[in-house]
């Protein structure tokens, strides 16, 4: 079974990305409780059905 490895450079290429995306303010404290919200929604979607809020305050 053929795996795919993720070499370092790609990693820190991506962790960069996401510090100069923060630090110009691309990505604020806003974005990110949207998408852990829609995360949430998205794998616990039964409990949605049931009347459970999953937004993050």
């Amino acid at each position: 079974m053929a795996r795919h490895k993720f070499s370092w450079l790609f990693i820190v290429w991506v962790i960069v990305g996401l510090i100069i995306a923060w630090t110009h303010a691309y990505i604020t404290v806003a974005i990110l409780k949207l998408a852990v919200t829609v995360a949430l929604a998205v794998f616990l979607w039964p409990l949605l059905l049931l009347g459970v809020s999953l937004h993050v305050t």
